[in-house]
């Protein structure tokens, strides 16, 4: 199938798989005589894998790390690989350091906000 086939069938854009081959996540596809790009089921169950492991919060950068690895997820059994593991670990220390961050800085703008409703100068 042509690129735009293979990307409507992985739910994102053609462009996006071009940036997945420039960037290692996607190994080059096939060519046909004229040049363009030729997917098969492969590619695509590759791509959705790409896809489901951007929405939980990976970057590219933290798939290129194991993007040699990524084709043990295509058949969506759940592969287990030390530098994807690492990779999500590392990446599960990096939200949990926001998250707290985060949860700190509320703590502080509703001590703020709670302060400044009950101080009669503050009020309008």
């Amino acid at each position: 199938m042509r690129i735009g086939d293979a990307a409507a069938a992985a739910g994102t854009t053609p462009r996006a798989l071009r940036f997945y081959e420039q960037r290692g996540l996607l190994p080059p596809p096939r060519r046909t005589a004229t040049g363009q790009r030729e997917y098969g089921p492969r590619e695509v169950a590759r791509l959705r894998v790409i896809r489901d492991l951007l929405s939980l919060g990976l970057t590219v950068e933290d798939l290129r790390g194991c993007a040699d690895q990524l084709h043990l997820l295509e058949d969506g059994l759940p592969g287990r690989c030390s530098s994807q593991e690492g990779v999500a670990g590392r990446r599960l220390d990096q939200l949990d350091a926001e998250i707290a961050r985060l949860t700190e800085l509320r703590t502080r703008l509703a001590a703020r906000v709670g302060e400044r409703s009950s101080d009669p100068v503050a009020s309008p």
